[in-house]
């Protein structure tokens, strides 16, 4: 006689663990931006997330950890386009300008730029916090673009003498004063906002076009 089959479990499937790290992420990111980081426990993250505490931390060890994941995430977005196949040398600028645009695309977003506001305000925990933002945001996202400049100039396509110290200045010229601008207010995030314009201008600058600023020799001096 054939057995019967096992019961069937009670109550909801269980969420992927990938799903619940999301959850759990976006959680973070929402109580740091609207409620401060003193809100943003592991607890109150919990709750939020609609999980228990014990899952937050599979995830995370402490709240900082966590804040790193959400800061290490917005720069894991700049990965897929430093893979792009670039051809050969014409191809550099164009993949240049794809690449300043995913970079400006998540550090302009309004997420980016609410967590840009809250570390100019004075909290307890800000260097922590500072810290954190430093070397999973600004930090990485400097020796991405550095390891893809590398990249290239292996490859011959371009010439490079420092290849960090550029990337970091080039960012600085396109991210900078836009994330300014927005966190006090003077200019929309992205995507409500827009800096292509000021992309294709880096890029030019960058590349030495003459279009953009030239010396002029053997021009008279009044």
């Amino acid at each position: 006689m054939a057995s019967s089959p096992p019961p069937r479990p009670r109550g909801r499937p269980a969420r992927p663990d990938a799903e619940l790290r999301a959850a759990a992420l976006e959680a973070a990111t929402w109580l740091l931006l609207n409620q401060g980081y003193a809100a943003a426990t592991l607890e109150a993250v919990a709750k939020r997330a609609g999980m228990a505490k014990k899952t937050v931390y599979r995830f995370a060890a402490n709240r900082e950890d966590l804040v790193a994941q959400v800061v290490r995430g917005w720069t894991d977005t700049f990965e897929p386009v430093m893979a792009q196949d670039v051809g050969g040398a014409a191809d550099v600028l164009p993949a240049l300008a794809r690449v300043l645009q995913a970079i400006a695309d998540r550090a302009l977003s309004a997420d980016a730029v609410g967590m840009f506001r809250l570390l100019t305000a004075d909290f307890p925990a800000r260097a922590a916090l500072l810290a954190v933002y430093q070397e999973n945001g600004i930090e990485r996202g400097t020796a991405m673009l550095a390891a893809w400049f590398e990249k290239l100039a292996a490859r011959g396509f371009i010439r490079i003498r420092q290849p960090r110290e550029t990337a970091g200045l080039l960012l600085a010229m396109t991210i900078a004063e836009p994330l300014r601008q927005m966190a006090l207010g003077l200019a929309q995030p992205l995507p409500q906002g827009s800096i292509a314009d000021r992309i294709q201008a880096c890029v030019a600058l960058f590349a030495g076009q003459g279009e953009v600023f030239a010396v002029r020799s053997g021009a008279a001096v009044d």
